[in-house]
């Protein structure tokens, strides 16, 4: 039966899972820190106050999950209500690394050897690897030491979260603003960092950012 219990429980469950937080969660789905406090469960006058869709969407995605795994959460599938933590081992480089070429292809593809490998908890593809977050220029969304997974094959919108290598071997996580066959505009994650309008002439590949740690 849908409860609005069950359906705190599962998001409690869900960030279990991926060894987060409740607020942990809400920042890596690009939520406010505070949508999944105990306190915001509830109205002023007590009345149940439950997730929005969009919020459950956003959680869902962020972590790689189904939505019939969400849906075995707020069930309690299994003894303990939780599904098992599902893990993958994906490639690991620094950025520095990424833009020294020799790993991957002109797609954004790994390629080649001298990877590391770390395991996630998190689904990952055949083609999917991890880069490790070097410096501040991604505060404050992404720490130093934060591991980002990167997808070549998956399909990139306005608003999406990308890595961007550029002929030169620079690399660069931004938020896609727009694409056009002539140009790429990205808008920096730190404030203190610019924003970049680069010739497609100049990008050797653009791949969206899945899942990150937190």
């Amino acid at each position: 039966m849908l409860s609005h219990d069950r359906v705190w429980a599962a998001i409690d469950a869900l960030a279990e899972r991926y060894s987060l937080s409740a607020s942990g969660l809400a920042r890596r789905a690009g939520l406010d820190s505070t949508a999944f406090n105990k306190s915001k469960r509830l109205s002023s006058d007590g009345r149940p106050r439950w997730p929005s869709t969009e919020s459950l969407a956003k959680i869902i995605e962020a972590t790689g999950a189904s939505l019939d795994e969400f849906a075995g959460l707020v069930e309690g599938r299994g003894n303990s209500g939780a599904l098992p933590v599902q893990r993958s081992s994906v490639p690991l480089l620094g950025f520095a690394q990424a833009g020294a070429g020799g790993f991957f292809d002109d797609a954004g593809f790994p390629a080649g050897q001298g990877w590391d490998l770390i395991e996630l908890p998190a689904r990952a593809t055949e083609t999917s690897y991890a880069l490790k977050v070097q410096g501040d220029s991604m505060l404050p969304l992404y720490r130093n030491g934060d591991v980002l997974i990167v997808e070549p094959g998956a399909t990139i919108r306005k608003g999406d979260r990308v890595v961007v290598k550029t002929n030169a071997g620079e690399v660069m996580a931004k938020v896609l603003d727009r694409q056009t066959p002539k140009s790429i505009a990205l808008v920096s994650l730190n404030p203190d960092h610019p924003d970049r309008d680069i010739p497609m002439r100049d990008v050797e590949w653009v791949a969206r950012i899945v899942w990150a740690s937190q």
